[in-house]
C-alpha cells in the first residue's frame, strides 16, 4: 500500500503545483490534509505488490496469515483512540468512528478466526474428493484451490474509510494477494493513518 497524504500543508483548495486537494476539519474548517495522485508511483507500486507482496504472502500458510490478522487486530485495537480523534475531523461521532473502526477490527478478528478453524494450514485448499474419470479408475480428477497471481486494487467510498478497506483486505490477506488502496478523497487520510500504523506494526510481511 502506498500513501500520497501529506498531511498539515498550507493552501488553497485546488493546489495548482501538484494537483492536490485539500481536506478540511468537518468541524472547524481547518485543513487536515491535502491528497492527490502526482508523484506517486503506482505502476511501481503494482510491480512491489506482484513482485515482493506476492512472494513475501506466498511464503506464509493460511494459518500464518490468519494469525498475522489476528495481531493487526490486536495491534489496532489498542490504539482505537488515536483513530476515533482522526475520524473525529471527517464529521464522524463517537458512536459512527466505533462502527467503522471497530467494524473494520472486528473483521480482521473474523477471518483470522475462520482462517485457522475453516481452512487447512497449507496454500492449499481441496474442493471436494477425487472422482473417477475413466471406466477402469485409471484416471482421477479433483479440484482445488490455489492463490491467485495478482493484486487486489480496492476503490473505497468515504463513509467507511476503515472497515471498507479492512473488509476487503482481511480475506485477500488471508487468501495470499497483496492489496493496493485508493481510499476516497474527504476521509483518506483516516485510512492512511489506519494503513501507516498497520505498517509500524512490524507485522505485515
Amino acid at each position: 500500500m502506498t500513501s500520497v497524504v501529506q498531511s498539515y500543508l498550507a493552501g488553497s483548495w485546488w493546489a495548482p503545483k501538484d494537483g492536490a486537494v485539500a481536506v478540511l476539519d468537518a468541524s472547524t474548517g481547518a485543513e487536515v490534509a491535502r491528497i492527490g495522485a502526482d508523484g506517486a508511483d503506482l505502476a511501481g507500486a503494482v510491480e512491489w505488490a506482484r513482485e515482493v507482496g506476492q512472494r513475501s504472502l506466498g511464503a506464509l500458510t493460511i494459518h500464518e496469515r490468519a494469525l498475522i490478522l489476528k495481531q493487526l487486530a490486536q495491534f489496532l485495537s489498542e490504539r482505537r483512540e488515536e483513530l476515533y480523534a482522526v475520524s473525529a475531523q471527517t464529521g464522524a461521532t463517537r458512536t459512527d468512528s466505533m462502527i467503522d473502526i471497530d467494524g473494520g477490527i472486528g473483521v480482521l478478528f473474523t477471518f483470522s478466526s475462520k482462517g485457522r478453524r475453516e481452512l487447512p494450514n497449507s496454500n492449499i485448499v481441496v474442493d471436494g474428493a477425487a472422482e473417477v474419470l475413466s471406466k477402469d479408475g485409471s484416471f482421477l480428477g479433483q479440484h482445488i484451490y490455489t492463490r491467485l497471481p495478482g493484486v487486489a486494487v480496492q476503490i473505497n467510498a468515504f463513509n467507511f474509510p476503515v472497515w471498507g478497506m479492512l473488509e476487503k483486505f482481511a480475506p485477500a490477506f488471508l487468501a495470499g494477494v497483496p492489496s493496493l488502496v485508493k481510499p476516497a478523497t474527504p476521509t483518506a487520510y483516516l485510512s492512511e493513518a489506519v494503513v501507516r500504523l498497520m505498517l509500524d506494526s512490524g507485522l505485515v510481511p
